[in-house]
């Protein structure tokens, strides 16, 4: 196996969407190549203001060159491997990289080791219950180091391509981006047994395509999930809602609508829902017709 990173950093020169292609030069090249069928971890770089260090693991399908820029060329992710951190990996555990192996650890596309990546992966994709309960403590430290052999074992891969597992990493990302809110109702709910009333939903699916990830993702109540899910009400790009003119009780679904009448998003605009699916939702469900 050769695992690897990808630097990212948001409102860069290079045309990167994490969830479909990751764009880099020339020089990297015959590195990237090798990771092609593995797996690749996101990280941001040091030196951004409050860097989420690592964010992301996703499997690279293949290389091409860009479509559109000389001398660059596209690693393209497999489609459903991309799956978020929660919680994101810093840099540093406790006085420690978490990738130890810093040889090359300027390069914006480096190879990795397997330790190294089942101690990022382990970190940033915890087995645990999910959903946060009211009335349980708060971790003393939520990134522990974690300890792993030198060699991946089987199973850590497996769960990536997990559906249960990828569920749970999915609907964990979403909750903690949007607090436990709905994005439509704003309502933060709660049940008697302490598990948020909110679920998370896909803007597009993943048997169309979509991927695990926090842009591709809201949080739903279960009324706004199925209104959603069924192409009752959309978002514009400025994320204003839509409500489709198929609806027979508008006035019914308006009320249920939060009063500024948009999306109500993650602080983060790093996990605010792309225009990409955005539009994708719009169009397959007839908005735009």
């Amino acid at each position: 196996m050769t695992f690897g990173v990808f630097m990212h950093k948001d409102g860069s020169v290079y045309d990167d969407i994490p969830e479909m292609h990751y764009q880099f030069p020339k020089s990297y090249l015959s590195r990237a190549k090798q990771m092609v069928g593995d797996w690749i971890v996101y990280r941001e770089p040091v030196k951004i203001p409050q860097s989420k260090g690592f964010f992301a693991v996703a499997k690279v399908a293949n290389i091409i060159s860009d479509p559109d820029v000389t001398d660059r060329y596209r690693a393209l992710i497999e489609p459903g491997s991309y799956l978020p951190f929660s919680p994101t990996v810093p840099h540093v555990v406790d006085g420690q990289p978490v990738e130890r192996d810093l040889a090359n650890a300027q390069a914006a596309v480096r190879l990795l080791s397997n330790s190294d990546f089942a101690r990022i992966v382990a970190l940033g994709l915890p087995e645990e219950e999910f959903l946060p309960r009211t009335g349980d403590p708060e971790p003393l430290d939520r990134v522990q180091e974690v300890r792993v052999p030198f060699e991946v074992e089987r199973p850590l891969v497996q769960s990536l391509v997990s559906r249960p597992f990828r569920d749970r990493a999915f609907r964990r990302a979403v909750m903690e981006a949007y607090d436990g809110r709905c994005a439509i109702t704003g309502f933060k709910l709660v049940n008697g047994g302490g598990r948020l009333e909110a679920q998370a939903a896909h803007i597009r699916p993943v048997e169309h395509g979509g991927p695990d990830s926090v842009r591709n993702g809201l949080a739903l109540s279960g009324t706004a999930h199925w209104m959603f899910d069924r192409g009752l009400i959309g978002f514009a790009d400025d994320l204003s809602i839509l409500v489709h003119r198929k609806v027979n009780d508008r006035e019914g679904v308006e009320a249920v609508i939060n009063k500024t009448g948009r999306l109500l998003t993650p602080e983060v605009v790093a996990y605010r829902p792309h225009p990409q699916f955005l539009s994708w939702h719009r169009q397959f469900h007839g908005f735009e017709r």
